[in-house]
């Protein structure tokens, strides 16, 4: 495990690595992963889009939790690159295996958009989207971001000079173990750390430490922490929410194993985790609770 460090903080340890190749869809936990200039490398790398190209999360398709996806494991190490024999693998219970090459398709899908961003992508072919629609029940095509291409940049307002693929606004997400358990402790019914989609998992450290680390420093890599994570069960927020976009908002809320969507772990957090309970002099109370960190990385 490597050594994490913070100057507020006791030095921790990285618990988990945990990549998300397919937005919403389950992760997979990596014992290495290498840096790109817009997070982890395959990181939101696909997405599934409806009809008009608009992307798809669990927050309106939470069937997505159920898709299952692999990639070569040497895909993590450093300077590996996919010949014609890597493939993205994708499972669901009831469905074919599913293979896409990992070597970039040629055909482009324009006008797709994920929250508030709209570009082109590269369309992974009539396969794919007949998969994604039989599995969904309801018009589907799978996309890959265009690097070369297309740049999406983090909100000015908060990172500066910062791009990411089709993550919701940060590059990572950081969670602490002791933040889980702190939550897990007031649960009846304790929830997976995949309920909160982390890329790192930490332990070592008091609960909800993370809040307040600024500067992180994981082996060679610099992390810089900016917002909490932002997470409400309910869809039509504020203005301010439709902007931004906050990671995962409402995915916690999602059973990982079955799909089911029910009230916690939202509202036990809300009645420790709130806007209102952290910051009980701002006059602007939005009904949001937080758990982990966002964070960009310095290269």
């Amino acid at each position: 495990m490597a050594d994490i460090m913070e100057e507020e903080a006791a030095a921790a340890k990285v618990k988990s690595i945990f990549i998300y190749p397919v937005k919403s869809c389950r992760g997979i936990s990596v014992s290495q992963a290498s840096i790109s200039s817009t997070g982890f490398r395959w990181d939101r790398q696909w997405l599934v889009v409806n009809s008009r190209g608009r992307g798809y999360t669990q927050r309106v398709e939470p069937k997505l939790a159920l898709i299952e996806v692999e990639l070569p494991t040497d895909a993590f190490s450093p300077g590996w690159e996919p010949n014609t024999n890597s493939f993205l693998v994708i499972r669901a219970v009831g469905m074919n295996t599913l293979k896409i090459p990992v070597v970039e398709p040629h055909e482009k899908a324009n006008a797709v958009s994920v929250w508030e961003w709209s570009g082109s992508a590269f369309d992974e072919g009539e396969e794919a989207s007949k998969w994604f629609t039989d599995f969904l029940g309801k018009p589907c095509r799978l996309v890959r971001f265009d690097e070369e291409s297309e740049t999406r940049p983090v909100d000015r307002e908060y990172a500066r000079n910062y791009k990411v693929k089709f993550n919701d606004l940060y590059q990572f997400l950081i969670l602490s173990q002791g933040s889980l358990d702190a939550l897990n402790d007031r649960l009846e019914q304790p929830v997976l750390v995949n309920r909160f989609r982390p890329n790192i998992l930490v332990d070592g450290c008091e609960s909800f430490a993370e809040d307040f680390w600024r500067e992180i420093k994981i082996n060679d890599s610099t992390f810089l922490g900016h917002d909490l994570c932002h997470r409400c069960k309910g869809l039509g927020l504020s203005d301010y929410y439709t902007k931004h976009a906050f990671h995962d908002s409402q995915v916690p809320t999602v059973n990982q194993e079955t799909a089911e969507v029910g009230a916690e772990p939202t509202k036990t957090l809300m009645k420790f985790r709130s806007d209102k309970k952290l910051r009980p002099n701002d006059e602007k109370h939005q009904g949001r609770v937080y758990l982990g960190k966002m964070l960009v990385c310095k290269i």
